[in-house]
This record gives C-alpha cells, structure tokens and sequence, in this order.
C-alpha cells in the first residue's frame, strides 16, 4: 500500500474528530495507528474510548496543557520538540500504518515549531505509511506537500450563544 499526506486545517469544529475517524477505520482493517497529541496534556474522552484499542492504536501527549495564547515558555518549546522527536521515531519505525500528529499547526502556529520542522517531518515519512497533519493555520508550504487537504470552515457554532464545550461532544 502506498500513504498519503492528510492536512486536516481551518477554523471549523472537527479536525481532530476527523482524524479520530480514521484512526479508527484504520485500527477495523487491522492497521496499526500511533496518534501523538502536541499542546495537549489532559485525559479527554477520546483517550478513554482509545484505550479500549491498545493493541492497534498508541496515543500520545506533547504539551503542558493547551497553551495556544501569549508567548510560549521554554518547556512548552521542549515539550513540542520532544514530541516532534518521538512522532518522528514512531513515524519511521515501521511498526505503524497510520501516524497523526494532531495540532502539529497550532503548535507551528504557536512558535513551539517551525515550517523546516514540519516540513522535514513530512519529508520523513517512509512511502507506505498514511500521514495525518491537523490543526488550524497550517503553512502554506505544508499545504503544497500534502496530497489531500481539508479545510474545516466554521459557519455557525453554539459556543457562539454561550454555550461551553459538553462532555462527549466537545471534549
């Protein structure tokens, strides 16, 4: 089988839910599936549901807990160059079919990385695994790599009358 490069970017709901979608897809077909998790650092409910496929799908966080305002400290840098590190080693190891890098823009877009980061990162992937890039604001270089690229566009959203993230829903 031959992989492609996904970028799930823009500034819709679902990003992270689409590329959820097809670690699971992924995992029914028997394929194995490593997800690293850059900025984030709390037990959301998609860890849980997860945890049920240990044997096919690895989670992973890289963050100290969602920093996406203000200028980044040096161990949220740290922790987003770790990251990137241990991505990269599952990325070529050959023990997986599908590997996400989720938020791996924002984190881009956030100062913990850069466009040579993402790019070499990219440049990495060994033909036959599936790449998957999400978050808001990928770079345009990032986006002239990839083979498929969707972009979640927000029409209208009830956190815009006031109502917060639900469990199970949201988070």
């Amino acid at each position: 089988m031959h992989g492609y490069v996904h970028v799930y970017t823009g500034n819709g709901k679902g990003k992270t839910t689409a590329a959820l979608g097809l670690a699971l897809r992924a995992a029914g077909a028997g394929m194995t599936v490593y997800i690293g998790q850059f900025i984030k650092n709390a037990d959301y409910n998609e860890i849980k549901a997860l945890a049920r496929f240990a044997d096919q799908i690895t989670l992973e966080q890289y963050g100290r807990g969602c920093f996406i305002y203000g200028t980044p400290c040096d161990a949220d840098i740290e922790a987003a160059r770790t990251g990137l590190r241990i991505i990269r080693q599952a990325l070529i190891s050959g023990a997986y079919h599908l590997v996400i890098a989720d938020e791996i823009n924002v984190a881009f877009g956030c100062g913990l990385l850069d466009e040579t980061d993402l790019l070499d990162f990219i440049e990495a992937r060994p033909p036959a695994v599936e790449l998957v890039l999400t978050g808001r604001g990928a770079p345009q270089a990032v986006i002239e790599r990839a083979d498929l690229v969707t972009e979640m566009r927000e029409i209208k959203h009830y956190y815009q009358r006031g109502i917060l993230a639900r469990e199970g829903i949201e988070k």
